[in-house]
């Protein structure tokens, strides 16, 4: 899920796959706007095939915490 999830950070953001941590903020330190991120959230829907909840969405702030609710959803 982590390199999944990397791939698609890339297709916002001018940041190269291997400078993305598990503990990379979105906002501070990918350099994410809300647009773009809102954006990649609709792009993980479609491609992995789950729904996310927005409310739940907006708690995420690193790439881990992405990973670890996207994994709850594929279950």
């Amino acid at each position: 899920m982590l390199e999944k999830l990397k791939e698609l950070i890339c297709n916002y953001v001018d940041v190269a796959p291997e400078d993305i941590k598990p503990e990379s903020r979105f906002i501070d330190d990918l350099g994410f706007n809300s647009y773009d991120f809102m954006s990649l959230l609709g792009e993980l829907e479609e491609t992995l095939g789950v729904q996310v909840d927005e409310q739940e969405v907006m708690k995420l702030h690193t790439v881990d915490e992405a990973v670890k609710y996207l994994e709850t959803l594929k279950k």
